[in-house]
């Protein structure tokens, strides 16, 4: 990742730790290296997780578990229920097919009072970053990924597996999109 990917990623963490309590068992889906559990760590709790496709292997690192592989198909057995579940910038490369699945098994991996945490881009995000990937700005992670995801349905995927909205924020100038779940 080059200086202006590292830049984008603190930045989606700096406004989803907001939402993060002190002590927080966490499960970050996505994950990539553990940078969430990096910048955050000494402030979350123990038992935290991160999952990627694109690890190599298990390891740990920054007090968290990271793991290959896709949530929730691979996610280990026995790994329990989370405080909070981050998924920042993940969402726009979930197929519309995985969806309902995907946010059944947020709800279920929540605690009672937990919190979904997504990032997600503005539609004028992708011609932005194909642009700075071409003048070898940044490296684009996954930009292939993208399909023109609709950011205003993200309450349509998560409500009706029972979470609750409780807050929308655009930050990084409108470009990028906070959303906060509760499980009731």
């Amino acid at each position: 990742m080059k200086a202006a990917d590292h830049l984008l990623q603190r930045w989606r963490i700096r406004k989803a730790a907001r939402w993060i309590p002190n002590g927080a068992r966490v499960l970050d889906v996505g994950c990539a290296d553990g940078a969430l559990f990096r910048q955050l760590q000494g402030r979350l709790g123990s038992g935290c997780v991160g999952i990627d496709h694109e690890l190599p292997q298990r390891t740990e690192a920054y007090g968290a578990v990271l793991h290959p592989g896709i949530f929730p198909r691979d996610l280990p057995a026995g790994s329990g229920t989370f405080d909070v579940i981050t998924m920042l910038a993940v969402l726009e490369h979930v197929p519309v097919d995985a969806q309902p699945a995907l946010a059944k098994a947020c709800f279920d991996y929540l605690q009672p009072g937990g919190r979904l945490i997504i990032s997600v881009p503005s539609a004028l995000v992708d011609p932005i970053l194909d642009v700075l990937k071409a003048v070898r700005i940044i490296d684009g992670m996954e930009l292939e990924e993208h399909y023109g995801f609709e950011v205003g349905s993200t309450p349509a995927i998560f409500e009706p597996a029972g979470l609750r909205l409780v807050q929308r924020r655009r930050f990084q100038l409108g470009l990028n999109n906070l959303y906060v779940f509760a499980r009731p």
